[in-house]
């Protein structure tokens, strides 16, 4: 029985790692640009397929697949670039229309880059064979668990530390705080509202790319991987409260833990068992179980 819960926890804590790093991307832009960007999951996507062709590349250079995981992260880093040409070419020029038309434009992004995607490599699935074995297994408990996932578990929860200290000990995070309870008080102070809304958005998309870069060894790179995410990280910002990045991390621990469970007790009720929450979230809470906090 022990070994059963902690096989399940184990699950849904490595899940809940990877969906905390898209729907952290998701508030964070949210919270500052007052965004709902639903091209986070295609990012997550893109990060995945980058991840493999950089693994690939390394591999034929030599690379041991136990140092995989290096190209996965600059796999999701060097993805940066994406965020500065979205937000300066796009999203600048909706700020201050009507939220229908921001939600258009990013679903728009999410097309357009779906499109790369399938022009670049294609509709079959791809993998990174024989990276996620490579780590091996180690036994906690009784219970068996892939010495990768703790990988991205450790990975995930750094860089949750690392956005925490950023957001509430740095110049740039206090910027970020304070743009995001007033921004007309935050510009009249001369904050450089360009700057510092290219930076968050560009955060936002590296959070994404990370995200699908680190958790691709347990899986295949597919177009419509992204599209199934913002699913999940858009029950997580409605059950953690939108724009808040603790509301983030006890969202997709949530989701993570339920999803483990349904799954290995009745497979049918795992979305079912998180709308559930989320109905019942939006009924009791409408503004999420940490709504109150912005970033």
């Amino acid at each position: 029985m022990v070994t059963d819960i902690l096989n399940i926890l184990l699950s849904g804590i490595f899940y809940a790692s990877t969906l905390f790093l898209v729907a952290a991307g998701l508030q964070v832009v949210f919270g500052v640009q007052k965004i709902f960007n639903m091209a986070c999951g295609t990012f997550y996507a893109l990060g995945a397929y980058v991840g493999v062709f950089l693994v690939g590349v390394a591999h034929d250079a030599g690379l041991p697949p136990l140092l995989s995981v290096i190209p996965l992260i600059v796999a999701g880093l060097a993805l940066f670039f994406i965020g500065p040409l979205i937000e300066r070419g796009l999203l600048r020029f909706v700020y201050d229309r009507d939220e229908t038309f921001q939600l258009l434009l990013t679903f728009a992004v999410v097309l357009m880059l779906e499109d790369t995607i399938k022009l670049i490599w294609g509709t079959s699935p791809q993998s990174t064979s024989g990276v996620y074995l490579a780590y091996g297994q180690i036994d906690l408990l009784g219970a068996i668990m892939p010495v990768y996932n703790l990988i991205v578990i450790a990975s995930s929860f750094i860089i949750a530390g690392l956005l925490g200290y950023m957001l509430t000990r740095t110049r740039f995070g206090r910027i970020l705080r304070a743009t995001a309870d007033n921004r007309e008080v935050s510009e009249a102070m001369g904050i450089n509202m360009k700057r510092v809304y290219m930076k968050v958005f560009t955060l936002g998309t590296v959070l994404g790319t990370l995200g699908g870069a680190l958790v691709i060894p347990t899986t295949a790179a597919m177009t419509e991987m992204g599209v199934d995410l913002i699913v999940m990280a858009f029950a997580v910002v409605v059950i953690g409260g939108l724009g808040s990045m603790k509301g983030a991390f006890f969202g997709a621990m949530i989701v993570g833990v339920l999803r483990a469970i349904a799954i290995s007790t009745y497979p049918e009720l795992e979305l079912l068992l998180i709308y559930l929450i989320v109905i019942g979230v939006l009924v009791l809470k409408p503004e999420g179980l940490f709504g109150g906090s912005r970033v």
